[in-house]
């Protein structure tokens, strides 16, 4: 089982509005199939972020900090929707590849409380797993138990569902080629341990990316791999052709920065 997660920048222009990158996405949509054609017994689910289209609305009003307001509401709405049309093109994308996809927006699975998934009723996703259907999700508002409402993140939804499902890896493809030092390079493996070593690398969290930056990125996959010591995940670049089909057919061998338990 494997989770992959496309980056928002990745198959959105992030410097327009709701501006997909078409080329990419059926590419990677292409690669995807080829990777599963090649592994007839692979077991994936999909996430993709808001790029240009979530989080213009969601920033508009500060949704993620909560809702309470006539007009955060309607932030709410419009952030939900904006995920919505983008989450259509991408399952079009891959079912015209020849993927199985199946949507799960989390504004139907997910309760929160002050900003943290509590609730997720995954056994609609365990269903399609299990026929054969490959699921996806995205980054997408909930409702907050404290907050009325706010947002998660494609990451947050897929940690949410590693107990539901056992991946081995999380895969996440953005435009970068992993997570990188203070001088530009590759770290090749983060683990609890060398953390302080890199800390200063990763940068603060706030930024036009309403769900976090790198540094609250990897500090909650550390948080993931310490209660999972068999999950291992991968942050790597999908804009080179051919990347991630060869991530997703020998994610241990793949470029890119890993972050484990362990030194793997």
């Amino acid at each position: 089982m494997l989770f992959l997660k496309l980056g928002g920048s990745l198959i959105t222009d992030k410097t327009g509005v709701e501006a997909v990158r078409t080329g990419v996405l059926a590419r990677l949509a292409g690669e995807m199939a080829q990777a599963r054609a090649a592994q007839p017994d692979l077991r994936l689910l999909v996430g993709h972020g808001g790029g240009s289209f979530g989080h213009v609305a969601a920033a508009k009003h500060n949704t993620r900090q909560g809702v309470s307001t006539t007009a955060q509401w309607r932030s709410f709405a419009e952030v939900h929707a904006a995920m919505l049309r983008l989450n259509r093109l991408v399952t079009e994308a891959l079912l015209a590849a020849g993927i199985p996809a199946v949507s799960f927006p989390p504004a139907a699975l997910v309760v929160c409380a002050d900003g943290r998934i509590t609730t997720l009723a995954n056994a609609p996703i365990r269903a399609a797993v299990d026929a054969g259907l490959v699921p996806v999700i995205h980054g997408d508002v909930a409702f907050d138990v404290v907050r009325g409402g706010t947002i998660v993140s494609t990451e947050e939804a897929m940690m949410a569902l590693v107990e539901a499902l056992w991946p081995s890896w999380l895969l996440l493809a953005g435009e970068t080629a992993g997570v990188l030092d203070l001088e530009g390079k590759v770290i090749p493996a983060i683990t609890p341990e060398t953390l302080p070593k890199v800390a200063a690398a990763l940068g603060g969290s706030r930024g036009t990316d309403v769900t976090g930056g790198m540094a609250s990125k990897v500090r909650g996959m550390l948080a993931l791999v310490e209660r999972d010591v068999s999950l291992k995940i991968r942050i790597f670049s999908g804009l080179e052709a051919g990347v991630v089909r060869q991530v997703i057919g020998r994610p241990e061998e793949a470029a890119g920065t890993v972050i484990s338990r362990n030194v793997v």
